[in-house]
C-alpha cells in the first residue's frame, strides 16, 4: 500500500447516488470520493512500482488479480473486489491509501484536476464506447452533455466516428458540445429521436450512449438507433426501461448494452489521448471548492 497526498478530488454525480442511498454504500460511516489524483507521500516496504513524489491518479476499482473475472480482464466484477470511495474510504480527505497497482502514472502535461476527472467520467465514457464496438465511419448520439458526455463526444471522434450528435436540454452545454465538434440536438425544443432521424436522412445512429440515467432518455437512445445499432446505457437509474422489443430491437436487430465502470488496462491509452490533446478537459472544470464537508455537501445538494 502507499499513501497518496491529496492533490485533487473531483465531485462525481455518482457520489449523489451513494449519499442518497440509490446505490448502496457499506459499511457506514464512509468517506466518499473516487475521482482522485495527487502526489505519492509514502509507500509500503513491499512497493516496487511507485515512488514518493510520483504524480499519480487512482484507478478506483480494487481487485484481487486472481479470480476468473480478473484473469479475464474484467476486474470490475472481481469476486473479492471493492471500490475506493464507496466500500473503502475515498478521496474527500487529505490522504488516501490504495494498492500500488491502482496508482496510474499521471503525465506532467495533465493537471491534477483533469487527472481526477479522467479516472471516472472520462474512463467510464471510454469503456462504454469500447463496449459499443464503435467502428470508424459510424455515427453516434450522446444523450447528456455532462462530465461523461463531454468526454464521450471527443472520444467518439478519436474512435473514428463520422458524426456525433449531442442531446441535452441545456443550451450552454449544447454550445460546449458544438465547440467539441458535435451536432447539437436540443431536446427542450424538439423530439430528439425525430430530430436525429431527420439529420441522418431517416437512418438513425449506429451507436447511442445514454449517460443521464433517466428512463425517458434511455428509451430515446434505443429509439434513435439505425439497423444493427447499439444503445449503451451508462446512466444510473432505479426505474425500469421499457422497450418495444419487436419494433425497436427485433425489427432492427438492435442491441441494448449495459456498461459498468472501466478497466485498468484501458487507462494508459486514455491518458495518452489526453496528453496529446485528443481529449481536452480544460473546459470541464467549472468550479473548485475547499476540502471541507460543508462545501462538498453544498455541491452535492445541487447536483
Amino acid at each position: 500500500m502507499f499513501w497518496c497526498a491529496f492533490g485533487q478530488q473531483a465531485i462525481c454525480h455518482s457520489d449523489v447516488h451513494y449519499r442518497a442511498g440509490k446505490s448502496p454504500v457499506q459499511p457506514l460511516p464512509r468517506t466518499l470520493g473516487h475521482e482522485i489524483a495527487g502526489v505519492v507521500e509514502q509507500v509500503g516496504s513491499h512497493v516496487t512500482t511507485v515512488k514518493v513524489g510520483n504524480r499519480v491518479c487512482v484507478h478506483y476499482v480494487l481487485s484481487c488479480n486472481e479470480c476468473s473475472y480478473c484473469n479475464a480482464g474484467n476486474e470490475q466484477f472481481c469476486t473479492r473486489g471493492s471500490m475506493v470511495g464507496r466500500f473503502v474510504d475515498g478521496g474527500y480527505a487529505e490522504y488516501v491509501a490504495v494498492p500500488e497497482h491502482n496508482a496510474v502514472p499521471l503525465p506532467a502535461a495533465i493537471p491534477f484536476e483533469q487527472g481526477a476527472i479522467l479516472m471516472c467520467s472520462s474512463a467510464t465514457a471510454f469503456h462504454a464506447l469500447r463496449k459499443s464496438r464503435l467502428k470508424g465511419g459510424e455515427t453516434v448520439a450522446i444523450y447528456g452533455v455532462g462530465g461523461l458526455g463531454v468526454s464521450a463526444i471527443q472520444l467518439a471522434y478519436a474512435f473514428g466516428a463520422l458524426d456525433v450528435y449531442a442531446v441535452d436540454i441545456n443550451a450552454d452545454k449544447l454550445k460546449l458540445a458544438e465547440n467539441y465538434g458535435a451536432i447539437p440536438v436540443n431536446a427542450r425544443v424538439s423530439n430528439p429521436v425525430t430530430e436525429i432521424r431527420s439529420l441522418t436522412q431517416g437512418k438513425g445512429v449506429d451507436v447511442a450512449l445514454e449517460v443521464i440515467g433517466l428512463p425517458q432518455t434511455m428509451k430515446q437512445a434505443v429509439q434513435s438507433l439505425a439497423v444493427m445499432g447499439r444503445a449503451v446505457v451508462a446512466g444510473i437509474s432505479d426505474k425500469p426501461l421499457e422497450v418495444d422489443t419487436y419494433r425497436e430491437l427485433i425489427g432492427r436487430e438492435g442491441e441494448v448494452i449495459g456498461t459498468s465502470d472501466h478497466l485498468l488496462h484501458e487507462l494508459p491509452l486514455l491518458l495518452e489521448l489526453a496528453r496529446r490533446g485528443k481529449l481536452n478537459l480544460s473546459e470541464t472544470v467549472t468550479r473548485t471548492v475547499p476540502l471541507d464537508a460543508d462545501a462538498i455537501n453544498q455541491v452535492l445538494d445541487n447536483l
